[in-house]
């Protein structure tokens, strides 16, 4: 097998990676998918991404997790942190993870504060900046994890004046439809759309948006195609497509032919969907063979009690009740096996 078909899992993380490590499409997320009046017109430009300098918060687990810092104005800055879920299970403590970077992440504004101009966060006139978490989630089943930190705590509603509390900004691929998706027009949409597919049923009915984007397409940065060049081919390498059919698809986004490229997803549906039905179909065969086979016996086991009766001089009437009574037969039924095998002397 190629080496870059790699697990499922490292497969879906760097795709995320690929998602929020890029300025642009970074930029696209925070406008279309956050309903936050300041970051409706964020550029590319003002985003730096920081994550390397918090690596020690990020286990193997998180290891996909990203933290930007985002410029508001010449004198501020938010920070904005992306957690990024593939479980099929929800992570349940997904909050309290989310808590440890902000406060790590304040930590180190107040030691880079003091080293740049002595500013101490003992003063009246310090403040933090907004920290702005984000749980990117991409799992079937619904979000079910509690969004806000004090509802993680017990006796939160007697203790809940001193307990620290915050909210996160859930983001559950589940809830937006391929069609909401591709509304909105732009790269992010794409790649969006494309950690969306999971099997080869979810490629069904996809021909018609690559009509959609062609102006969008064309317009699209060669390094941004690249990124959704990648992130199709770990979605195909998920549905078990040869090489050979992925490095065309591959071929297909780099020439910005995206129709062509929608309609070869609908054909790995079709085909999936043929090999299911001939699996089915076989499967059926087999279990109707099983049926004809115990048809066979029983038709075997009839007649073998009927001739050994015959031929033991047992009388008609009683072969005929056994045989009744042991194959559960009708008397039309047993008539017509008696028309067969039994021989009058």
């Amino acid at each position: 097998m190629n080496e870059e078909k790699l697990n499922n899992r490292q497969l879906k993380d760097n795709t995320s990676k690929l998602i929020f490590g890029d300025a642009v499409l970074c930029a696209q997320f925070m406008r279309d998918f956050l309903d936050i009046p300041i970051l409706k017109n964020v550029k590319p430009e003002d985003i730096e991404d920081v994550s390397q300098r918090y690596v020690p918060l990020f286990t193997s687990e998180r290891e996909a997790d990203t933290v930007k810092k985002v410029r508001l104005s010449d004198t501020e800055s938010l920070f904005f942190i992306t957690l990024i879920d593939h479980k099929t299970q929800v992570d349940y403590n997904v909050i309290m993870q989310l808590f440890r970077y902000m406060c790590y992440i304040w930590e180190d504004y107040e030691k880079e504060a003091f080293k740049k101009n002595g500013t101490k966060s003992t003063g009246k006139d310090f403040k933090y900046p907004p920290i702005l978490p984000i749980v990117y989630y991409e799992g079937k089943r619904e979000w079910t994890a509690v969004t806000s930190f004090k509802d993680r705590v017990f006796l939160s509603d007697v203790f809940e004046k001193y307990i620290p509390d915050f909210s996160y900004e859930l983001i559950s691929l589940r809830d937006y439809s391929s069609d909401r998706l591709i509304q909105n027009q732009d790269e992010i949409s794409l790649v969006m759309l494309l950690n969306k597919l999971q099997e080869a049923a979810d490629l069904k009915g996809l021909s018609n948006f690559g009509k959609i984007g062609d102006k969008v397409w064309e317009k699209t940065p060669e390094y941004l195609l690249n990124i959704i060049a990648k992130i199709t081919t770990a979605l195909l390498y998920r549905l078990n497509v040869p090489d050979e059919e992925v490095n065309e698809v591959v071929g297909l986004i780099k020439e910005r032919k995206m129709p062509v490229l929608f309609e070869h997803f609908e054909g790995y549906d079709i085909q999936v969907t043929r090999k299911e039905a001939r699996a089915e179909g076989r499967e059926e065969g087999i279990k109707e063979g099983i049926k004809e086979g115990i048809k066979e016996g029983i038709k075997e086991g009839i007649k073998a009690l009927i001739e050994a009766g015959n031929e033991m001089g047992i009388s008609k009437e009683n072969v005929w009740e056994k045989v009744k009574e042991k194959f559960a037969l009708s008397e039309e039924e047993v008539s017509e096996y008696f028309a067969q095998y039994w021989k009058e002397v």
